[in-house]
This record gives structure tokens, C-alpha cells and sequence, in this order.
């Protein structure tokens, strides 16, 4: 069966393992799912995330992070979906919890957090919120 939606798909998957308290939680890889972990690495939702050779397919594997005893990520949804893409312009760009929390962006093939966008005056699809 095929997946309609592999980034909501890999946004659930953290959520579950967070409600369960994984430390770790593997998922099918893939370029963009690596670079929304990198972001997430990069802001500190997360403490590592590592690609691995499972067969012929890889793998992205994150490791969650716990701060007294509970989930760093309080809030992760998606905005865009493939049904119904979301772009903002640079000056249209959401705040989330008033620069607390990030809007994870895709600008031509690059993704960025909300703060770079507007820092470099560009506009993209809003992939999702995290905070």
C-alpha cells in the first residue's frame, strides 16, 4: 500500500513514540525526512537522528529527547498536505508561540525554520509547526 502523506506520516510517528516514551523511533528515509530532522536536531526538538542500510531500503532513525521526564516537543502538526498545499509569502510567514516554537519551511528544495526565511526575506510552503 502506499503512503499519501509520508511527512504526516513521520510527524505521527514521533508523536506516538513520545506518548509511549521511546527514546528511538525508526521510520522509512527519505531526503526531505532527513532534512526536517535536521532542523529539528538543529533547534533542539531532538537529540540525534542517523540514516540507516535496512536491506535495500534505509531507514531514518531519531533519537527523542526527555526533559524531566517529559517530551521536549509539546505540539507538532502538519500544515501542508498533499491535498491542500499552504504557501506563505515572506511577510505572510506564521509566528509560533510568538518565536517560541518553529514553522518548518520548504523554500526551493532547502528547508528552513520560519526565523531564516524572514531573516532572508523568502516565502515557501509551511510544512508543519513544532513547539
Amino acid at each position: 500500500m502506499s503512503m499519501h502523506d509520508p511527512i504526516a506520516d513521520m510527524l505521527t510517528r514521533i508523536r506516538n513514540a513520545q506518548l509511549v516514551g521511546h527514546t528511538e523511533v525508526t521510520m522509512p528515509a527519505s531526503q526531505l525526512k532527513g532534512a526536517i530532522a535536521k532542523v529539528l536536531k538543529d533547534e533542539g526538538y531532538i537529540d540525534d537522528f542517523a540514516t540507516r542500510e535496512n536491506g535495500p531500503k534505509k531507514e531514518l532513525a531519531i533519537a527523542l529527547k526527555y526533559y524531566a521526564g517529559r517530551p521536549v516537543i509539546e505540539r507538532l502538526e502538519r500544515v501542508s498536505s498533499p491535498a491542500l498545499r499552504v504557501y506563505k509569502g515572506r511577510n505572510d510567514i506564521p509566528r509560533v508561540m510568538n518565536g517560541l516554537g518553529v514553522a518548518i519551511l520548504s523554500i526551493s528544495r532547502v528547508v528552513m525554520t520560519d526565523r531564516k526565511a524572514r531573516a532572508d526575506g523568502l516565502g515557501g510552503e509551511v510544512l508543519c509547526i513544532v513547539a
